[in-house]
């Protein structure tokens, strides 16, 4: 895979994310209290909110438009709610975060 850097762990509040602008979709790198790094789509599922915006919850992420909880883990929603975000290849290398381009241009199609 062609990795990419998109920056350090610590731009991510614990608790937080932030979001990362390609050629192929926004998506949303998240920071869990317990200090792992789940990289999604920036886009809720049920009517297009931004995830990057949600409030960050175990491995989960409710989005700031209607309450729709999605897994950061598999980009599922969660509960009664059906639908799901792509997952992005994220890795962590002394801090420094990279995501996997071919999985954006792939999912991009």
């Amino acid at each position: 895979m062609n990795w990419h850097p998109i920056g350090d762990i610590s731009d991510i509040p614990l608790r937080g994310s932030r979001c990362v602008k390609t050629p192929h979709m926004n998506i949303s790198v998240f920071r869990t209290g317990e200090d792992e790094v789940y990289a999604i789509e920036n886009r809720c599922p049920h009517k297009g909110g931004p995830l990057s915006e949600g409030i960050v919850h175990g491995n989960a992420v409710t989005c700031p438009l209607h309450n729709w909880v999605i897994s950061l883990e598999t980009g599922k929603a969660l509960g009664a709610d059906d639908g799901a975000v792509r997952t992005i290849p994220l890795r962590k290398e002394a801090g420094t975060l990279y995501i996997a381009l071919e999985s954006l241009m792939m999912a991009a199609e």
